[in-house]
């Protein structure tokens, strides 16, 4: 080692003091070449909970997480951070807290796959060979695929809002307490969308809030919804429906927004069964969910994905179609699951004993059977708690009727799963509630 790498790593020892107490090394300064036995490409749930079981099997300097973020945010949150009921800060960790002791950290990002050579290359040059690869990269916000909403988000104290990323989150509840009167409305865009429940949690929750300050009598409380439905199952749009009546909250399906007037508070919305048919809306508060899609980098890789540009796994085994030696979870996935943490933390499991199936040249036989979860905030103190499978048939962990909204479930969402998150599915710990409903439903 040359004395020039020997000053390099005694400085990055003095500098990175606590990633390496707990034993994690950003070393991509050092080294431009890296190999390992699983690389784990993206530091979100799934890749934290996959890194925490597989680390903790394989042992130290097995398995790398290539991740360049410097906070892990706990995304569910971000409703109740943009209904007042939460803060930012309660929202996120450093990412060095939350990685699991035993991986190494390689903090850049991810630029070309290349699964036919077992290659990953990252952002500053450096070049990752593995022999099994997970992807949990989630998915990519697209604001900027609606003109003029990345420059409306960015006026001071806009009318513009959107839960959906930390940069913007805090302007939702600033955006409620300054309304005064006018159309309230919030949107659901024309594609795949994690939590797709979200866009209307915070409706629910802003109703809530007009009511509460006195408002509600001068607001118009719209939802226009790209979807043909409210909610994709059944059972819960049926109850959705009547609290939407009840409120007397204008929903209009199929509409679709595509273009924000910056400054001019108007947003041009599509009729998506009559595409040639827009119309334009005045609004004093609008709450815009981006229109998401798979992240580039792996969208230019078209021998790891579908069309649209997802990794193409098997929904059942969560390994790739082509590349026995990759596996795919979360958001980033192209099974048909509706895109939560809770799909996550069912995945984990099935991930980590298919990967080990296959490490040990045995087919992988766990099966996913699409498990989501969506406690959709209805106020604040009121949640209906939806869970269901790849058929959207309700899969309720409870013994008893989930579909009403109860004080209990919004305090298991808001106080309950927190830490459940934090200590237990980013260590590894937490499965779903698989056991938890089979106790509860007598069927040990």
């Amino acid at each position: 080692m040359n004395s020039i790498r020997v000053c390099n790593l005694m400085r990055y020892n003095v500098l990175k003091g606590d990633v390496l107490f707990r034993g994690i090394a950003t070393s991509n300064v050092l080294n431009d070449n890296h190999k390992c036995k699983v690389l784990i490409v993206g530091g979100g749930a799934g890749g934290c909970s996959v890194a925490a079981k597989l680390s903790n099997k394989l042992g130290q300097g097995k398995v790398i997480i290539l991740e360049p973020a410097e906070n892990h945010y706990y995304q569910p949150m971000f409703t109740l951070i943009g209904g007042g009921i939460k803060t930012l800060n309660d929202s996120f960790r450093p990412m060095s807290k939350v990685l699991p002791t035993l991986a190494q950290w390689v903090k850049d990002s991810a630029v070309k796959f290349e699964p036919e050579n077992n290659t990953v290359y990252t952002e500053k040059g450096d070049k990752i060979q593995y022999e099994f690869l997970l992807i949990a990269t989630g998915v990519q916000l697209n604001y900027d695929k609606i003109p003029g909403l990345v420059e409306a988000l960015s006026i001071p104290k806009g009318k513009v809002c959107s839960n959906y990323s930390p940069k913007y989150v805090n302007r939702t509840f600033e955006a409620l307490q300054a309304f005064k009167a006018g159309n309230a409305i919030f949107t659901f865009p024309n594609s795949p969308v994690k939590c797709p429940g979200a866009p209307q949690k915070i409706m629910y929750i802003a109703e809530h809030y007009l009511r509460k300050s006195k408002k509600r009598q001068n607001a118009n409380v719209i939802y226009n919804t790209s979807l043909a439905v409210l909610f994709g199952v059944k059972h819960y749009a049926d109850a959705l429906w009547k609290i939407v009546e009840k409120r007397n909250i204008q929903v209009n399906l199929r509409t679709n927004l595509v273009e924000v007037l910056p400054g001019q508070n108007k947003a041009v919305f599509q009729n998506l069964d009559k595409p040639e048919e827009k119309f334009t809306s005045d609004f004093e508060f609008l709450h815009v969910t981006p229109p998401m899609g798979a992240p580039d980098v792996l969208a230019a890789c078209k021998s790891l994905v579908t069309e649209t540009g997802f990794v193409d796994v098997n929904k059942d085994t969560m390994q790739h179609l082509k590349f026995d030696n990759v596996f795919a979870i979360g958001d980033c996935a192209a099974s048909p699951n509706s895109k939560t943490a809770a799909s996550v933390a069912a995945q984990s499991q099935v991930v980590y004993k298919n990967m080990l199936s296959v490490m040990n040249g045995h087919t992988p036989v766990k099966v996913f059977d699409g498990y989501a979860s969506c406690p959709l905030v209805t106020g604040y103190n009121s949640c209906i708690l939806a869970e269901f499978d790849y058929s959207l048939t309700p899969l309720e962990t409870f013994p008893i009727d989930q579909s009403k909204e109860r004080y209990s479930m919004f305090l298991m969402k808001k106080d309950i799963m927190p830490p459940l998150y934090w200590h237990l599915l980013l260590n590894g710990l937490w499965n779903g509630p698989g056991f938890a409903r089979k106790c509860m439903h007598l069927k040990l």
